[in-house]
């Protein structure tokens, strides 16, 4: 299942906050629906590729079987194990993706 799949039931609460980050709240709803469908696609690459980065590389293949098994109780055991503060380093990520996004719709 898609990210996008996933986020379209999102609460209206919850579109309306993340609509208000992105500053896209005068986006009629379905757009801004798809808009922060594949910001989360794009947040979730940079986030990984972050932490990808402060993973030893003997150690990335273990991540990516990890990943691909949808385990997320297994991945974040394996992730405070070996990269700590991933949690940090993902909301960094996610933070910088949010910038980029607010610096391209200024232009």
């Amino acid at each position: 299942m898609s990210l996008r799949a996933m986020m379209s039931p999102m609460p209206d609460e919850l579109t309306a906050a993340i609509a208000a980050d992105l500053g896209i709240t005068d986006v009629p709803a379905e757009e801004q629906r798809t808009v922060i469908a594949q910001f989360g696609e794009v947040a979730l690459k940079a986030a990984t590729i972050s932490v990808m980065k402060n993973l030893a590389e003997d150690k990335r293949e273990a991540f990516i079987a990890l990943a691909e098994k949808g385990d997320a109780a297994a991945l974040k055991e394996f992730l405070d194990r070996e990269v700590p503060g991933h949690e940090d380093i993902m909301k960094t990520a996610v933070a910088e993706e949010v910038r980029r996004f607010k610096d391209f719709q200024a232009q």
